[in-house]
């Protein structure tokens, strides 16, 4: 395809598009896998990474180009997958209020669909990129994000119920297995409209920085929500043997509840009081609360359009649950 005739839409008109195909894709796969694609299709979500890429991919006219939309919706079905193969890890029941693949149609089923949308997801950022002819781009190192979200997750299970955990050893966790996926969305959205690779890096790194918030985030919700406001299985880290922020830092402060944790002897009213006392949920959110302070100081350094910063700052908040 010419560049010059690609087809262009609006923010909006391009993230329902994004949401068309990956519904489309998931609703036409091969018969012999069809139903239980479909099945994922009733539960997408918010679309978050698919937004980060197409608000990043906005040129000066607020416009962005078809590719964008196939690669974001790469972005999501990629992520679809990780979320199958994370409920097979966990057992888990509920996904966005739904009962998971893995709990429906078992759990070998589960892999093989997750590794089937990989393959798709694959498939069609090839295809987009393909379309990108410029040399500049070309030559540009692009950084092995699916090899890090699997390296991050790999590294979590090895350190499953390992209360020795550090801190920077977990934030190096989930700098993989969470913030890659939305570090690829920031950097391959850049990469559509930006040939300076230092501004591109920029983007990246806003990129990681929300991805962060998005786990430390989470990881308090585990403690403090529901499964009715969430949509998904909650107060479930410790009982999978998941060490996270919250968890690291109460066991920082009461030695004797990290020797006591070892027997796994604690019921999980008691974990999440302690949590609480010891301060674990106000760390994890001060951390959090630096990554959101380091993220505006970068959107603000990358001098955008009034729209796009919006749209950045918008995704921003969202990662932090403001909104």
């Amino acid at each position: 395809m010419n560049e010059a005739f690609e087809k262009e839409y609006r923010y909006d008109e391009a993230l329902k598009q994004v949401k068309y195909e990956v519904n489309r894709i998931l609703s036409a796969s091969p018969l012999i896998i069809r139903s239980y694609t479909k099945h994922l299709a009733s539960s997408t979500g918010k679309s978050i990474r698919a937004a980060s890429l197409i608000a990043c991919a906005m040129n000066g006219e607020e416009l962005i180009q078809e590719r964008a939309v196939k690669l974001a919706a790469a972005i999501e079905i990629l992520h679809l997958a990780t979320l199958v193969h994370d409920d097979v890890i966990d057992n888990a029941e509920l996904r966005r209020g739904e009962i998971t693949l893995q709990k429906k149609y078992g759990q070998r089923t589960a892999v093989i669909c997750g590794d089937y949308l990989v393959c798709i997801a694959m498939k069609i950022a090839a295809c987009a990129a393909d379309k990108i002819r410029h040399e500049e781009y070309m030559k540009l190192e692009i950084p092995d994000y699916i090899g890090r979200v699997c390296l991050g997750e790999l590294n979590q299970h090895i350190n499953n119920g390992n209360v020795d955990l550090s801190v920077r050893q977990y934030l190096r966790i989930i700098s993989g297995k969470t913030a890659a996926l939305f570090e690829a969305s920031f950097y391959t959205g850049a990469l559509l409209i930006e040939k300076d690779h230092k501004i591109i890096k920029k983007y990246a790194k806003l990129g990681r920085n929300i991805g962060m918030i998005f786990q430390l985030t989470d990881d308090c919700m585990d403690f403090e929500a529901s499964e009715e406001g969430t949509k998904k299985t909650v107060q479930s880290d410790y009982e999978q043997n998941v060490i996270t922020l919250p968890l690291i830092y109460a066991f920082r402060k009461l030695e004797e509840f990290k020797n006591k944790a070892k027997e796994h002897i604690f019921p999980r009213s008691e974990i999440n009081r302690l949590v609480r006392k010891t301060g674990g949920l106000d760390y994890t959110k001060k951390i959090a609360e630096e990554y959101y302070e380091k993220s505006l100081e970068l959107i603000k350094d990358l001098q955008l359009a009034d729209e796009k910063e919006n749209k950045l700052k918008q995704i921003l908040d969202k990662s932090y649950r403001l909104i």
